[in-house]
């Protein structure tokens, strides 16, 4: 069990180190051609802090673990709601821009409801399924960049990005990559190990601990942007990586290897994934968007909340 445990570790350092080298040498890259800032976070920024997720959900797809794709999905989701950018908001509540969050706020409730939709009628995400996912992952991607492309573009003061070099930015977005593929391997193979050895189903192991393990580079980009007080950009990217997880990570993972939803989880007398996942995902998604679209701020009172959301949640998937 020792080992198990050991190797589930460094593979959430190697995610947690891949993703960080990943969005340093995009960003970087992005940068250096002069792409605005604003792009760079919607969906640059997004993409890197969703690949482990990516990586996690289609190797265990692939190899035969589809509880741990769809748990992870799901669960990061409610992670990146309900834990992460609840601390932002209950730390440093402020003002948001509604606009700047109109488009992945819809997309995200669109691509929630499909998603929804096949798990409460077929249960079976099979690769049409995944190709319409991707699709939807495509045209939110052209919204942005179509919303975005009159944005004005860096100012060329910030002499740092010419000051590394362009072959230092590829090597970042390559090692990255490489070490969030290797984690992903570690976390699904040892993860999978250790959910055995406990007699803990693989769903939950998913919902929980390798779903916070891999939503740790939004963590850490939340931690930054409220650092230097960008609470909004960290809300931003939070949003944007939730539509991520909904239409790219499980979009990939159903093409790769069609899953089903989990069946061995009950509460109620019903599969745990329809009365208590997908309830609990559209809730702190609600409470997370509806003030901010509505009012254009975040109280502490919010973020509170949703972190005691996120407790019950995780008492209620230990004990079921």
């Amino acid at each position: 069990m020792l080992i198990p445990v050991l190797l589930f570790i460094v593979g959430l350092l190697c995610l947690i180190k891949g993703g960080d080298w990943f969005v340093d040498g995009a960003t970087g890259i992005a940068r250096r051609f002069h792409v605005p800032e604003l792009l760079i976070g919607a969906t640059v920024v997004s993409i890197g802090t969703t690949l482990p997720e990516v990586m996690v959900s289609t190797t265990s797809a692939f190899t035969g673990h589809g509880e741990i794709a769809y748990g992870n999905a799901i669960g990061s989701i409610i992670c990146n709601a309900s834990l992460i950018a609840a601390i932002t908001i209950a730390v440093k509540p402020g003002k948001v821009d509604p606009k700047s969050l109109r488009t992945p706020v819809l997309f995200f409730f669109v691509a929630a409801a499909f998603y929804a939709g096949v798990a409460y009628t077929t249960g079976y995400y099979s690769r049409p399924v995944g190709l319409v996912l991707l699709a939807m992952f495509a045209a939110y991607i052209v919204c942005n960049v179509m919303a975005m492309k009159n944005a004005p573009a860096p100012e060329e003061a910030e002499e740092t990005d010419e000051n590394g070099s362009l072959a230092k930015e590829l090597g970042l977005l390559a090692v990255g990559a490489v070490l969030i593929a290797v984690g992903a391997n570690l976390l699904v193979d040892n993860g999978t190990l250790i959910a055995q050895a406990l007699g803990v189903p693989e769903s939950v192991i998913a919902l929980t601990f390798v779903a916070l393990g891999t939503s740790l580079p939004e963590l850490v980009t939340a931690i930054t942007s409220l650092a230097k007080g960008h609470g909004a950009l960290s809300l931003g990217n939070v949003i944007g990586a939730n539509v991520f997880n909904l239409v790219l990570v499980s979009g990939v993972s159903a093409v790769v290897a069609p899953f089903t939803i989990p069946q061995n989880s009950m509460l109620f007398g019903h599969n745990a994934s329809l009365v208590l996942e997908f309830p609990v995902m559209f809730a702190v998604m609600l409470l997370l968007t509806v003030p901010a679209l509505i009012k254009g701020r975040l109280s502490r009172p919010q973020g509170i909340a949703l972190l005691c959301i996120y407790a019950a949640f995780c008492v209620v998937q230990f004990t079921i």
